[in-house]
């Protein structure tokens, strides 16, 4: 507080130097109004520190001295108007010089574009892994897991006091949970409760799990006032740092809370954004600290906000080759999807539970649907992979899948959520929870991005990557286990079998003497067709956990 009312005063100060006449050519026998100017400056100093204090207090904007260019241009156009003979000369010139900083800040976009690409540019690969098919993905929707945390509302002491905040995703002693902070629900609400009770946590990953609060009073937070906001109050400690996004909550192992704000730097001028690290509050006592991007807390998944994800996106997708040709022209544009949970981006964790922010990218050209690449930001560095899936294939984007789960579901009005690419079994696919008219999950819908005729839905991530590996090999796809299942041996006599014809081949699945199931495609072993009961295999197979282990090889011992 202090040092906004030392910025204050000093800029009203300089307002005051600029716009009050030095000197006066006023004569006795002058006709014009004449005026005490000590008492008009020290008015005008108290009029301009006021506007200021109140403006940045408001606002929470950075009090770098640049953010006072607009001040700057208007009281040297005063003062110019003000004084008379040299003084309005020497003021004019100030005026101008002030005028051409007011076109340099506002004109940079104009020119700053490979800088912001630069800043974002990203590795490029083609393909992400494939996914551990014996994990489950964080795919339980946020709409359903806010739903179940409002109904479970009633475990909040003072319900009346408060309202669900800002839903996010994040991974607590090696869970995928969704956090919730408990809020104010207004002004006169905070004055009695002082403090906020807790937050809510409810499983990413098990649909069926019930939503959990707990205590943690917290009296910094964003719905709070004044300078318990905690916005203002990390404004207030860090004066001059430029932030982008909005306050995040993040959990540590130990199920304390802590708010985080992202900071970073100006591209040019006062334009664009670079991310440079975090500042984090205890919301219970204040107390605030800056750290690095490289030195974030371990537990901290989203150090990058998703709104600063969603810029450098933007950055990287039309500035390929500069503003203009962003504008007219579009070569090699690419537009960032905006069918993402948080700020257009959607969070995802790979196999070993580090979180990145999934965004897909389309054409520019109206009416198409198809994919041009997708991205994978990292939550905590910010580093990013631009993937551009097999260039001989043609990859549906996040839009067109969301469009067949509609037409899919037309007559139940049902409606999918959250898309994400996979890479599963070999192949690029989207999972997206799909949702009823009232937001309650219904089912999970696997969609192949090169050959959409290749889908399926089940009741959960699981059953339905099962159904997914059927469909895959009917449609005679070469199905490929993840990088995570072990290959195993196994020497087996058949009990039962049974085969189906897919297409050009046809699919052996295999029930063994010792109760294992097995399933492989005349594809990888066109001898498979002639396996029968009783016959001994010598399999090489991938130990999945799934009740269908997929086999690599086969060698038929009763017939060799």
């Amino acid at each position: 507080m202090i040092n906004l009312l030392i910025f204050s005063i000093v800029a009203g100060i300089l307002a005051m130097l600029i716009v009050v006449p030095l000197t006066s050519a006023a004569k006795e026998k002058d006709t014009r109004l004449h005026f005490n100017k000590w008492q008009a400056s020290a008015g005008l100093v108290i009029v301009a520190a006021l506007a200021i204090f109140a403006f940045y207090y408001i606002t929470n904007m950075d009090r770098n001295w640049t953010s006072l260019w607009i001040v700057l241009v208007v009281a040297a156009l005063l003062g110019t108007l003000a004084a008379t003979g040299k003084e309005r000369f020497l003021k004019g010139v100030l005026f101008l010089g002030t005028l051409i900083l007011g076109v340099y800040m506002l004109s940079a976009p104009l020119f700053n574009a490979n800088q912001k690409y630069k800043a974002v540019e990203m590795d490029q690969q083609v393909e992400i892994q494939a996914f551990d098919e014996t994990k489950t993905p964080a795919s339980v929707p946020p709409k359903f897991a806010r739903n179940k945390m409002k109904k479970a509302f009633g475990q909040v002491p003072n319900t009346s006091y408060y309202e669900l905040g800002h839903l996010q995703i994040q991974k607590v002693n090696g869970d995928f949970v969704y956090i919730a902070p408990v809020e104010f629900s207004g002004f006169f609400k905070w004055l009695n409760g002082k403090t906020t009770p807790g937050y809510f946590t409810m499983s990413a990953t098990d649909s069926a799990d019930n939503p959990k609060f707990v205590k943690s009073e917290m009296a910094y937070t964003p719905s709070s006032f004044f300078h318990k906001q905690v916005e203002r109050h990390i404004r207030m400690d860090y004066p001059d740092l430029i932030f982008y996004g909005d306050v995040q909550l993040e959990i540590d192992e130990e199920g304390k809370p802590h708010y985080i704000r992202t900071y970073g730097d100006f591209i040019t001028a006062r334009n664009g954004f670079d991310v440079k690290g975090i500042v984090m509050a205890d919301p219970a006592t204040g107390e605030t600290k800056k750290y690095a991007l490289s030195d974030v807390p371990e537990f901290i998944d989203g150090a990058v906000s998703p709104e600063a994800v969603s810029l450098q996106n933007s950055y990287f997708g039309k500035y390929v080759h500069g503003f203009w040709n962003s504008v007219v022209g579009k070569k090699d544009v690419k537009l960032p999807s905006d069918e993402g949970t948080e700020s257009n981006v959607s969070p995802v964790f790979d196999e070993t539970g580090h979180m990145y922010y999934f965004t897909d990218f389309t054409s520019p050209k109206e009416g198409v649907d198809s994919m041009l690449g997708y991205a994978l930001t990292d939550g905590q560095t910010g580093e990013a992979v631009y993937y551009t899936g097999n260039l001989e294939e043609s990859y549906m984007d996040s839009q067109g899948t969301l469009q067949i789960i509609e037409k899919k579901f037309i007559e139940k009005k049902w409606t999918g959520e959250m898309p994400v690419l996979y890479n599963f079994y070999g192949e690029a696919s989207w999972l997206t929870p799909v949702l009823d008219s009232n937001g309650f999950l219904q089912n999970y819908f696997i969609v192949s991005a090169a050959n959409p005729e290749i889908s399926v839905y089940g009741n959960s991530p699981n059953e339905a990557l099962r159904l997914y590996k059927t469909a895959l090999q009917r449609g005679g796809s070469t199905v490929d286990g993840s990088s995570n299942a072990e290959e195993a041996k196994a020497a087996v006599t058949v009990k039962r079998v049974f085969k189906e014809r897919v297409g050009e081949f046809t699919l052996v699945s295999i029930l063994a003497d010792d109760g294992r199931n097995f399933i492989i495609s005349t594809e990888a072993a066109p001898l498979a067709v002639y396996v029968q009961e009783g016959d001994r295999l010598v399999l090489t197979y991938l130990e999945t956990g799934e009740l269908f282990l997929p086999v690599k090889e086969l060698i038929n011992t009763s017939i060799e």
